[in-house]
């Protein structure tokens, strides 16, 4: 955990929805009772997340990939293109699961099994705030390969071709799972060179975060499971 001193001076602002409500208040009261955390809604279902994402406007959303009338494959559809800052976190009970994958398609930065500890749950969270990549590149990448391989044909990805080598060379190691640090350390350039080619990207090709980079690279055919 951070010390008090390493906090952000405004706290990361969650609003989480689960149909079942003993999960629902259950992770509520874990982020609650966290330091620089502030949950302002809960929600059980994907209607009612997407008019409290609209009212309250949250740094994160913690949503159940399965609920009724409006599940969490349709509610992240919906936050992403409302044009929406609110970062959406899966959650799910099955790491390998199709489902999830579309929610990484259609916008969600993540997933967390709900099972997750209170402390990585708590890291999760800051970590999206922050616009960090939540998942480390073998959780991502399996889930990616598993899927993507299934499907018949690649999907084209807007932007790809306006991409200079060097951002496609980047978009490749991202897509790899790695760092900015070890991007500078294998090209040989700096940091914040790795960061202005990331956002570049980003722009380019549409993609919300790092996430949608992998699905991106994977889809597109750019990085193949070999």
């Amino acid at each position: 955990m951070r010390s008090p001193d390493d906090l952000p001076a405004t706290p990361v602002r969650v609003v989480l929805a689960d149909d079942q409500p003993v999960i629902r208040h259950g992770l509520a009261a874990i982020l609650a009772a966290t330091p620089g955390i502030e949950v302002v809604g809960t929600a059980s279902d994907g209607d009612e997340l997407v008019d409290l994402v609209v009212h309250t406007v949250p740094d994160v959303a913690l949503v159940d990939v399965r609920m009724p009338r409006v599940d969490g494959l349709e509610a992240t559809r919906r936050v992403t293109a409302s044009g929406s800052p609110t970062r959406i976190v899966i959650l799910t009970t099955f790491d390998l699961d199709e489902y999830v994958y579309d929610a990484l398609r259609a916008g969600a930065s993540g997933f967390l099994l709900k099972d997750v500890t209170a402390e990585r749950l708590v890291e999760s969270v800051r970590l999206v705030a922050d616009g960090s990549m939540l998942l480390g590149p073998g959780v991502t990448r399996r889930l990616v390969i598993d899927v993507a391989a299934r499907r018949a044909a690649p999907r084209a990805v807007p932007g790809l071709d306006a991409l200079t080598p060097r951002e496609r060379e980047v978009f490749a190691a991202v897509a790899r799972g790695l760092s900015n640090a070890e991007i500078a350390a294998e090209q040989w350039v700096s940091e914040p060179t790795v960061k202005s080619h990331v956002s570049e990207i980003l722009r380019k090709t549409g993609c919300r975060d790092r996430v949608q980079l992998v699905v991106a690279a994977y889809e597109s055919g750019t990085i193949t499971s070999g």
